[in-house]
């Protein structure tokens, strides 16, 4: 078979989403990594006062693009922005731009999508179920058109504990779901939402089960693929390690603990943190249109993009890397020592939550406010508080997903296209991964100096001395108030100290006797 580049050469590409995370992602791997492809149109709609063409114009100049811009300086002249709105009739676009997309388009990428879990009903099937429904609609009076690649997530059926490559039943007709909301008023749709998505953790995972029985409907006389990739982050190797922009899903939390803001999370330590970096995504998402395109699959492919099946990660190896690679490489302006504990048990997690976090941000509160500024620390612990429930349910439960379809396109690349879109989750090493991850956050969201690392390192062991000192005095306290004052107490103290003082006495014994 051709290879990738030579399958990606002379196609006009459609691109939703180019704005968000893995987006643009792609538009700079696709260009890179396939420089004779013709165009790639990007739809993206006007946003805060800036037009289509100055949201690309800010992304395509940001760092994600230096190595594009360094090895095909006139990669911007194959980006043909066109300003749409997915969720409007005929995606707001004009007859002639409509007919021209009808007549050139070949490969479409599909990634637009609200990622907030905490995204209304209403808005969350338009976005992700009435735009996929329209875009579809589009695709199917191409002409030349050889692949629709829909991105979807590896929790669309989280409901489920094992997760196979196929489309599941609805959970309710989407047709019948759209012509409902349009009669509803928003009060009425919030009181029937916790009852439609019933097990289903929130409405993101919902409306992207929904968009995909679309694509498997509506799309049924196309040549279909869907990619779910699980939690999305730092890139692993390209364009660059730890490339990271956004504190969406974990990259908030990895902050919060890298500030020593974040002490204690709902986790479950055996639970499987399914990771997988954003490049892996991408990598894949081309070689998956490569391979429909090439090969015209006669039903509808589906790619679980996941890596607890293969290269498995627990959410205690999170929390124990995470501290690693903050207390070697520590972000400016931490307010404590980094260091995380997982609660599976709730109470527990109260517990912690209280004494760890809402009593020293109101400690540090308060003080802020007898020196003269700003009180900002419990502010920062409930919005932190209402990102971390919204994670619960990820972070505390597993799945078991099949990657038979991976697994096989991985065995069909050749040597050369195995290198250059390299998803073999089996050769990461989480180790490095979460040092580099660590450094992105700090480099690229925080956009923190790394020749400020020494002073970094030099304020942390400070916060260190200070906790060590706070938790000597509170020994002391705690001795002269209850144990001291306690005859009790004191019998209990004295029993445990002797035995510790046995059990070293023991242990030195043996040594010497073994030497």
């Amino acid at each position: 078979m051709v290879s990738i580049p030579e399958y990606y050469e002379g196609k006009n590409v459609l691109l939703t989403g180019a704005t968000g995370f893995m987006g643009k992602v792609l538009l700079e791997k696709l260009l890179r990594s396939c420089p004779k492809v013709k165009a790639v149109y990007v739809l993206v709609r006007p946003k805060a006062g800036q037009t289509a063409e100055a949201r690309i114009e800010e992304i395509t100049s940001c760092k994600l693009f230096d190595r594009l811009r360094e090895e095909q300086p006139d990669f911007k002249e194959k980006i043909i922005v066109i300003a749409s709105e997915l969720t409007q009739p005929e995606l707001d676009l004009s007859n002639s731009v409509k007919e021209k997309l009808i007549e050139c388009i070949n490969i479409i990428f599909h990634c637009a999508a609200t990622v907030r879990f905490n995204e209304t009903l209403r808005d969350a099937v338009q976005l992700n179920v009435l735009s996929t429904k329209q875009l579809l609609s589009l695709a199917q009076q191409m002409t030349n058109l050889e692949v629709f690649m829909h991105v979807s997530t590896a929790y669309a059926y989280c409901n489920r504990k094992h997760i196979e490559e196929i489309v599941y039943p609805p959970p309710v007709d989407p047709k019948k779901l759209m012509d409902s909301l349009e009669w509803m008023d928003d009060s009425l749709v919030n009181d029937i939402t916790p009852k439609l998505i019933g097990d289903r953790p929130n409405t993101y995972t919902y409306t992207k089960a929904l968009a995909e029985y679309v694509v498997q409907q509506e799309g049924a006389r196309l040549n279909t693929a869907i990619i779910r990739p699980s939690i999305v982050g730092a890139s692993w190797k390209e364009p660059f390690p730890g490339w990271i922009d956004n504190f969406n899903g974990p990259s908030g939390l990895f902050i919060a603990a890298g500030k020593g803001i974040l002490r204690t999370m709902r986790a479950s330590n055996g639970a499987v943190a399914d990771l997988v970096p954003v490049d892996v995504v991408v990598n894949m998402t081309l070689a998956a249109a490569w391979y429909s395109g090439v090969n015209r699959p006669r039903n509808i492919m589906v790619y679980n993009c996941t890596t607890g099946g293969t290269n498995p990660f627990h959410w205690s190896e999170v929390a124990y890397h995470l501290y690693l690679s903050y207390k070697t490489n520590p972000l400016d302006g931490a307010v404590r020592h980094p260091t995380i504990v997982l609660c599976s048990n709730p109470i527990l997690h109260h517990f912690w939550t209280a004494f760890g976090h809402i009593l020293p941000a109101f400690s540090y509160d308060v003080l802020l406010k007898l020196t003269g500024h700003k009180p900002w620390m419990m502010k920062t612990i409930t919005r932190l508080h209402k990102a971390m429930v919204f994670l619960e349910y990820f972070t505390s439960n597993s799945w078991i997903w099949n990657t038979e379809n991976m697994t096989m396109l991985m065995n069909q690349l050749n040597p050369e296209d195995k290198k250059t879109f390299n998803f073999d989750v089996r050769q990461l090493h989480w180790a490095e991964y979460m040092e580099n991850y660590c450094m992105g956050t700090k480099k690229y969201v925080l956009n923190e100096e790394m020749s400020g690392l020494p002073a970094a390192r030099k304020h942390l062991n400070k916060l260190r001395n200070i906790r060590y000192g706070f938790n000597t005095i509170l020994v002391i306290l705690i001795w002269r108030i209850f144990i001291a004052r306690s005859q009790m107490a004191r019998n209990i103290w004295y029993f445990v100290v002797s035995l510790c003082y046995k059990f070293l006495s023991y242990f030195r014994a043996s040594s010497t006797m073994r030497y």
